[in-house]
């Protein structure tokens, strides 16, 4: 059977760097339309279909280094757990759970603000800069960090759901073709693996998202738990809302998905030399 060989660190380093720029610029106008239409400012005041490349400045700054350290510890962490083969589809929750915590330490502060600019929270003419200036000035070095834990209740479950699911996927391909996939192939795997994360968790990503466009302050208002917020959109704005912008979230993912996973593995064959050698 063909199988190919893991990447070192500084090729996932390398890789997931490059993944990671390649579909957050190619994608970023939808994830601005998915990000309006969550917004509780309302689809049209929030900007509708204008700008939408607004806020990608944030995007460019922490698209590299939050992907290439996802990759380093999702690949570090699929050699060296302890688990038996058997438990492969655990091994890459497990792994690609801490790959999330991780960037999310650098990916979280870019979502702030990127978040309230598209939804020109600040001012139509907010540029990115003009935007962490002010979360700076207002709330601090915490401010940065505002929706952490919400992204990663909405994180680990998408992850837990994609990469076993892309994994699975890789591997019965694979078999069915007898041979180590080409980045298309894997490319494809990637998109079907991330529509199903996707939709699945759009009402987390809905959560997030309002918690990152709370601006009262915290010291003069207490904010609700990530709970309570849950049920507010339920109860005021029923199931409709928990649900919105699942279509552009599954469609922007399950391509984005596509490209982040394809030029991954794109990018490794290239700095390993080209697909592994077969193996009996």
């Amino acid at each position: 059977m063909s199988i190919q060989s893991a990447p070192t660190f500084s090729q996932s380093l390398v890789a997931g760097g490059v993944a990671g720029t390649a579909v957050d610029l190619l994608f970023f106008p939808i994830d601005t339309v998915k990000t309006r239409l969550q917004s509780s400012q309302g689809f049209i005041r929030a900007g509708g279909f204008r700008g939408v490349y607004k806020g990608i400045g944030s995007v460019v700054v922490g698209s590299a280094p939050g992907a290439a350290v996802f990759f380093c510890t999702y690949d570090t962490l699929k050699k060296t757990l302890p688990l038996p083969s058997d438990y492969a589809p655990v091994t890459h929750m497990i792994s690609a759970s801490i790959g999330e915590i991780a960037a999310c330490s650098i990916r979280v502060p870019t979502e702030v603000i990127k978040t309230r600019t598209q939804t020109s929270t600040y001012g139509a003419a907010a540029s990115s800069l003009a935007a962490a200036r002010h979360v700076f000035s207002t709330e601090g070095l915490h401010g940065f960090y505002r929706g952490f834990g919400s992204t990663i209740m909405r994180e680990i479950p998408f992850t837990s759901l994609q990469f076993p699911l892309y994994e699975l996927l890789k591997v019965r391909l694979a078999k069915v073709l007898r041979r180590p996939l080409h980045s298309y192939e894997a490319a494809v795997c990637g998109s079907f693996a991330g529509a199903v994360a996707a939709a699945l968790t759009t009402p987390l990503d809905v959560l997030k998202t309002r918690v990152m466009l709370d601006l009262r302050d915290p010291a003069k208002h207490a904010h609700p738990s990530l709970a309570a917020r849950f049920r507010d959109i339920y109860v005021k704005e029923g199931v409709k809302a928990l649900f919105a912008g699942v279509v552009p979230r599954t469609l922007w993912i399950s391509a984005g998905g596509a490209v982040f996973l394809g030029v991954y593995e794109q990018a490794v064959q290239s700095l390993m030399g080209g697909p592994a050698q077969p193996i009996e």
